[in-house]
């Protein structure tokens, strides 16, 4: 056992660190886990390893001998914002449990547009009665943007739901079943041909804005639209332009640019739009505190530390 404590920082010192903690403790219980609150300025000092849930960067600057960060979330955009957080081993959550969680979250919401759930409700209120015609799933192309560890899931799933599957990421990956495109032009040939997009990437300088007006546009007259990634990715405004236009029969927004969503944003109260509290795929404490442990107790054993973040890429 390390004399030196590790150090969990949270978001605003969330109040679900207590809970990290605890499952933290229960899963290494050799190591002593502590709230950053809750540690005094040696204790502090002497920290070289952290456990982090989306935490303020400037709380890591309070621990200058800080090495490498174990994050508790697959996004770590916050981390790689702060310069001074250059010279950490960042490592994030990789957790099979939480893509199998997406996975069956895209699942649901792709179905939920699918089955046109929301032009059922748009009738309920007209006391409209009238079947729509339905629309086998093979008849549907459902495409992912991001065909890492989140979106291979989920393609595994849509693909056995029957649906057409292509999927688009940086580099080429080639997926069983699953038409892959890669770079700019692929990206526009995928979005020409989906009715169904489903954003999974991460939020990087590359992928920032991705979503503007343009590529909006390249979507079918009437394809729908489910972001189960980052706010930002989508340019809000040129969202709303090309839902007010018409073009874009729905959108699923599990996350925004500013979370929780202010009361004043527009995403509310749009016909078109389903408003989600950032639900689509949360971390399983357990499972997730089960693989920090694991990778720590590596580190102790043989100083292996984790694969890091590529804080080029940005994941």
């Amino acid at each position: 056992m390390s004399n030196a404590p590790i150090p969990f920082l949270a978001a605003n010192e969330s109040p679900e660190a207590a809970e990290w903690v605890g499952a933290l403790r229960a899963a290494m219980p050799d190591e002593r886990i502590v709230t950053f609150k809750d540690l005094n300025e040696e204790a502090r000092s002497e920290a070289r390893l952290a456990i982090v849930a989306n935490p303020d960067p400037a709380d890591l600057r309070r621990l200058p001998r800080l090495c490498w960060v174990h994050s508790v979330w697959a996004g770590v955009e916050r981390l790689l914002a702060d310069p001074e957080n250059s010279r950490l081993h960042i490592v994030r959550l990789l957790d099979p449990q939480l893509a199998a969680t997406m996975a069956e979250a895209v699942l649901a919401w792709s179905l939920f547009l699918h089955r046109e759930m929301p032009a059922y409700a748009r009738q309920q209120a007209q006391q409209l009665w009238q079947p729509r015609p339905y629309i086998r799933p093979q008849q549907r192309t459902l495409g992912l943007l991001g065909l890492g560890a989140l979106g291979s899931a989920s393609a595994e799933r849509l693909l056995a739901a029957g649906f057409k599957v292509c999927g688009w990421s940086r580099q080429q990956r080639f997926l069983p079943g699953v038409e892959c495109f890669a770079g700019d032009a692929g990206l526009a040939g995928m979005l020409a041909r989906t009715d169904i997009l489903i954003c999974l990437l991460p939020l990087t300088l590359e992928t920032r804005g991705l979503l503007s007006a343009d590529r909006l546009a390249r979507l079918p007259t009437g394809a729908s639209l489910i972001n189960f990634a980052r706010g930002p990715i989508i340019v809000d405004e040129d969202l709303r332009a090309v839902l007010d236009s018409g073009r874009l029969e729905h959108v699923v927004l599990d996350v925004f640019a500013r979370e929780p969503l202010p009361t004043d944003q527009w995403q509310w109260r749009h016909p078109r739009v389903t408003v989600l509290p950032h639900c689509s795929a949360q971390t399983d404490r357990e499972t997730a505190s089960r693989i920090v442990a694991d990778n720590i107790r590596r580190y102790r054993d043989t100083g292996e530390l984790p694969a890091s973040v590529d804080a080029v890429r940005g994941y």
